[in-house]
């Protein structure tokens, strides 16, 4: 129901972009060109790990261009958020590949990785990781939060209102899963801490349910707004 801008790439696109870009060097495995088999052959075992970190910050990055897509906001607050959801992607990049590398060490052995030795370490893992996820999430519902805020200002339709509102829950619903995960790796038996990093794979039921009562909403609005 919303409609993208055209519009010129504005400044703090293009540094965002770079910020992101950056942090999508900070996984590569290796910068140096293979000089043996074994070095092949060690960059070929982080591919899977290295897949997985990158389609998560592509999605990530997806998320930020979208929303200034559709959106010409540029106030203090909105350049004060943006630039805390970098600051969280820089630093959430090191913890991302370290789960990622561990959770793919069966298919994907990495040299020297050390997997976490206890079960209270696993929980500290995933809680490190869980407020980072959280963060991200927290921060673009916020942005998609003071557009709503500023609907009139910006002279949003009410379709574009209703979006602002409903990706704003979308993305506190994609909060809430690492809510749970961090709450689980903290509360949970020793034995069960692990679930933790699977609990994750709740996102795609939950946004498939967010998503079919978004569209519910979307749909009673055009159908409202022919009367």
């Amino acid at each position: 129901m919303t409609r993208e801008r055209r519009h010129e790439i504005t400044r703090l696109e293009a540094f965002s972009d770079a910020v992101f870009a950056f942090a999508l060097t900070l996984l590569v495995v290796s910068l140096e060109v293979p000089r043996s088999y074994h070095e092949l052959m060690q960059l070929v075992r982080g591919f899977v790990p290295f897949a997985a970190c990158f389609a998560l910050l592509v999605w990530i990055w997806w998320e930020h261009s979208t929303f200034f897509s559709r959106y010409a906001i540029q106030d203090g607050t909105t350049v004060a958020l943006n630039a805390a959801l970098l600051f969280v992607v820089l630093f959430y990049v090191y913890p991302l590949k370290y789960v990622m590398n561990v959770a793919f060490r069966s298919i994907a052995p990495q040299a020297g990785l050390e997997a976490p030795a206890t079960t209270d370490e696993v929980a500290r893992l995933f809680v490190v990781y869980g407020l980072g996820y959280m963060a991200v999430f927290v921060i673009l519902a916020v942005l998609y939060h003071r557009v709503w805020t500023k609907r009139e200002q910006l002279a949003l339709t009410a379709g574009e209102a209703l979006d602002a509102r409903l990706f704003t829950g979308a993305h506190l619903m994609s909060a809430a899963v690492g809510g749970l995960s961090v709450l689980w790796a903290l509360a949970a038996p020793h034995g069960l801490r692990g679930l933790a990093g699977p609990l994750y794979f709740l996102m795609a039921p939950a946004q498939t349910l967010y998503g079919t009562w978004a569209g519910r909403r979307r749909r009673l609005l055009r159908v409202d707004g022919r009367h």
